[in-house]
């Protein structure tokens, strides 16, 4: 699951996503963010359903950006300098827990949202062994 210093592994990460928050005031922003990201790249990178409402450990409205690990170092450096303030959670996609995926193999651009863990429970896994029960 994690590196021999209890990090995440980097050889073991699939992919990426990125999820764009929103609420209604915002949702403009969040329609001018997608359209660029779908402009910019295209099919390099797979833009998820709009979630109206909190879906998983998300606790807001937001959609998802799927995206490489080839792209990484040119999609997250556009991605910060052009979000529109919006708060983006961008994870690693590790294919072994989505509870570290979504903690330790994480980073927030803008603030950081709280995450309701307990859908990772289910798994077999604790919010406990993140840090952030």
């Amino acid at each position: 699951m994690t590196g021999s210093q209890g990090q995440l592994d980097p050889a073991r990460i699939e992919g990426w996503h990125a999820h764009v928050y929103f609420d209604p005031g915002t949702r403009p922003r969040a329609e001018r963010l997608r359209a660029a990201i779908a402009g910019r790249y295209g099919d390099a990178v797979t833009l998820g359903r709009w979630r109206e409402t909190p879906v998983g450990p998300h606790s807001k409205a937001m959609y998802q950006v799927a995206f490489p690990g080839s792209l990484f170092a040119e999609f997250l450096p556009w991605l910060m300098a052009n979000r529109q303030g919006l708060d983006v959670l961008v994870h690693a996609r590790s294919g072994l827990s989505d509870l570290v995926d979504h903690t330790e193999g994480a980073l927030w651009l803008g603030r950081s949202l709280p995450l309701d863990l307990t859908p990772f429970e289910g798994a077999g896994e604790s919010p406990a062994a993140s840090g952030q029960g």
